[in-house]
This record gives structure tokens, C-alpha cells and sequence, in this order.
């Protein structure tokens, strides 16, 4: 009898693992056209933007220069120098930042899309986390994903990197960030819907500004979800909890839903005011190369604010 039971319990942890781990291969799978709109949707943009890399103080290798006769003689690099005529000073990055980190909410709430002709928002909110990426990368910057156990990197491989990690991101129960440990000041890009409690919210957003990080947070919003269309009968389920609402005329509520659901939104936004972070809102049924200039924009102007 015991025996019995043990086999059963195995067969059920067996299915219950089987179950994500076919979800993360469908994810995989569906990943590549995912990249590629995002890799469109950066070069796109990148005409118009400038990276944010330059020579200064740091500690990472950046290009090799002539030298001029202001130069030290301290700062040539005589192994380059030897195989030219010339001399070479070799230049070090300025670090304005440890890292640009990135987090994508992957809880349940993000795979709702109201139409077929719009996106899940967790697909909308990788695209533009990819594109991200490709733009710091092709800048010269640092990524990675945080609360993932590979370091920040660079060039390609920091993109492959990342398609990867924000593949596997839908399978957890986690909607908020983890905690960030870090040494110096970094930047943390937030892609969320943002409709979590309240006091959960601003817990995690004081913790990781505590930590050293300045915040931008991209509220991913499914029209639905802001415009409350649904009219006469309508069911309404929740995702995380057991719960089904059903309602006679859903258009007498539509007033009521939309202020409450601004408020929440407005909430969101004045804890980002207070700690200095940038707030920003996107609809999956807009194009998202808006959204991403105004992302890469404000990563830009708050570190110039800030002296960076």
C-alpha cells in the first residue's frame, strides 16, 4: 500500500514538472520571432538615438589612440606601440554605471491579450526588454536580468544571454523584482503591469533604491484592461486565486473601474516622483517604438541629471 501511494506521489511530482518545462520549450520555441521584431524594432530606433559610451575614469578597456604630447608617458601601451610607428595610449571606459538591469514581471496576470490582434502583455513587455538591450549593447553598456545567476555582460553574447533568461521569466510566480545587491549606483528597468497591492509595490521599489538603484518602470497595458469596453452579461475570473465575477450590466461599473484603476496607476507613479525614478505607460495595442524611445530617452536624460 505504501509502495502504492509512493508511486502515485512520484507520477504526480513528475507530471507537475512535465507541465513547465513543455511550457518553457514552447516558450523557446516561440522566441526567435520575438528577437528578430525586437532586433527591427532597435534598428529602427538607433538612427535616431546616440550611445551613451565615452572615454574616462574606469576600469574596463575601451580603444586604443595615438598619443598626443599632453599625454603622460605613463599611459602608453608599448606592446601596441611596437607593432606601428607610432605611439598608443590605451583608454578606459568611463563607467557612468555598474549595470543596466532588467526585470520582466512573469506572473500569470501578463499572458492576458483582450483581442487576437494585440499582444500578451508578456510578450509586448521581452520585445521591448529585447530591444533594450540591442540599443545599451550596440552603446557600449552592460546588461543583464536581475535576480538571474549570469553576470552582466556585453556585446553579443549579452543578447543571447537575455533572450534566453527573459524566455524562461513567464514560467515563475514571481510579479516582483528580487532583491539587488550591489556595490555602486546602477539603473533597473521594470516592465510590469503594475497591478500588484500597493504596499508590495513600494516595499520592493524602496528596498532596490536603497540598494543603489535608479528605477524606470514601463507599465505594460492591455486596452482592455484601461478602457473597460465589455457591455451586458460579462464573467470575469481571476488567474492567481479561485475567484469568478459575474455581472448583469458590466457598463454600470465602467466609471467606477476606470477611477480605480487610474488611481492605482497615478499611485504607482508618485512613489516613482518620490524616490526620483521615471514612470512611463504603454498600450499593447500601440506601436512600440514609441515606447522605446521614450525608455531609451529617459535612461539617457535622468543620468545626465544626475551628473553621470
Amino acid at each position: 500500500m505504501a509502495d502504492t501511494a509512493y508511486q502515485s506521489l512520484d507520477s504526480h511530482q513528475a507530471e507537475r514538472w512535465n507541465r513547465p518545462r513543455e511550457e518553457a520549450e514552447g516558450i523557446a520555441a516561440a522566441l526567435p520571432p520575438l528577437l528578430v521584431s525586437a532586433e527591427r524594432l532597435a534598428s529602427g530606433v538607433w538612427l535616431g538615438v546616440h550611445g551613451r559610451r565615452k572615454a574616462g575614469m574606469g576600469e574596463t578597456f575601451w580603444q586604443f589612440r595615438r598619443y598626443r604630447v599632453e599625454d603622460p608617458s605613463t599611459l602608453i601601451d608599448w606592446r601596441q606601440s611596437a607593432k606601428s610607428q607610432h605611439l598608443y595610449v590605451r583608454e578606459r571606459e568611463w563607467e557612468a554605471a555598474e549595470t543596466v538591469w532588467l526585470w520582466r514581471d512573469g506572473s500569470i496576470g501578463m499572458r492576458y491579450a483582450s483581442h487576437r490582434n494585440v499582444p500578451e502583455k508578456w510578450e509586448r513587455a521581452t520585445v521591448l526588454g529585447l530591444a533594450l538591450g540591442s540599443l545599451l549593447v550596440r552603446g557600449g553598456e552592460r546588461i543583464g536580468v536581475l535576480g538571474a545567476s549570469m553576470r552582466p555582460a556585453s556585446g553579443r553574447v549579452a543578447m543571447r544571454r537575455l533572450a534566453h533568461q527573459l524566455a524562461e521569466m513567464p514560467l515563475s510566480d514571481a510579479d516582483l523584482p528580487p532583491e539587488l545587491v550591489i556595490k555602486r549606483h546602477c539603473e533597473l528597468v521594470w516592465l510590469s503591469d503594475f497591478l500588484q497591492p500597493l504596499d508590495e509595490i513600494e516595499a520592493h521599489m524602496k528596498a532596490l533604491a536603497y540598494s543603489g538603484a535608479h528605477g524606470y518602470l514601463v507599465q505594460i497595458i492591455d486596452p482592455a484592461e484601461e478602457d473597460f469596453p465589455f457591455t451586458g452579461r460579462a464573467r470575469f475570473e481571476s488567474h492567481t486565486v479561485r475567484d469568478t465575477a459575474i455581472l448583469g450590466r458590466a457598463e454600470m461599473v465602467r466609471s467606477s473601474y476606470r477611477q480605480r484603476y487610474d488611481a492605482h496607476a497615478e499611485a504607482v507613479k508618485e512613489l516613482a516622483r518620490r524616490l526620483g525614478w521615471v514612470f512611463l505607460r504603454h498600450r499593447t495595442d500601440r506601436p512600440p517604438g514609441t515606447a522605446l524611445i521614450a525608455l531609451y530617452g529617459a535612461l539617457g536624460g535622468a543620468r545626465a541629471q544626475r551628473g553621470f
